[in-house]
């Protein structure tokens, strides 16, 4: 047995991973948001995590690398609504913003998937000696 994957690709695949676990809790709260559009009184869930995931990193980055893991397992996200309406019907959820994010994310989404194939690949390509 090969053992754990994070030492055999480092620190890449688990940060891919739970990048995009929070990733798709951010998108299941814009698709919430976008479900109840026109819901009275319907308050927006805005999903953060980039900020303090990427402070946690940088912390962990000036010590040893054990600590770099317990910095990406540990990291989680924030979600908060805000009262704040300039509609009759008080729901604050504006469909272009919530669309425009929904991509954004995707996006993101998409890259990290991306990245963390090719790394799987380069180590298939290791292995076969090719």
């Amino acid at each position: 047995m090969l053992g754990n994957s994070s030492s055999l690709f480092g620190n890449t695949i688990e940060l891919a991973r739970k990048a995009m676990d929070m990733l798709w809790v951010k998108q299941e709260a814009i698709s919430n948001n976008l479900a109840n559009v026109d819901t009275p009184g319907y308050k927006r869930t805005q999903v953060s995590f980039e900020e303090a995931f990427r402070k946690r990193l940088q912390a962990a980055g000036e010590t040893s690398g054990s600590s770099m893991r317990d910095a990406i397992s540990g990291a989680t996200y924030t979600a908060t609504s805000r009262d704040d309406s300039a509609r009759v019907d008080e729901n604050n959820v504006n469909a272009d913003v919530e669309n425009t994010e929904m991509t954004r994310t995707w996006l993101h989404y998409y890259y990290l998937t991306y990245s963390a194939n090719a790394d799987i690949k380069r180590l298939q390509t290791a292995i076969k000696g090719q």
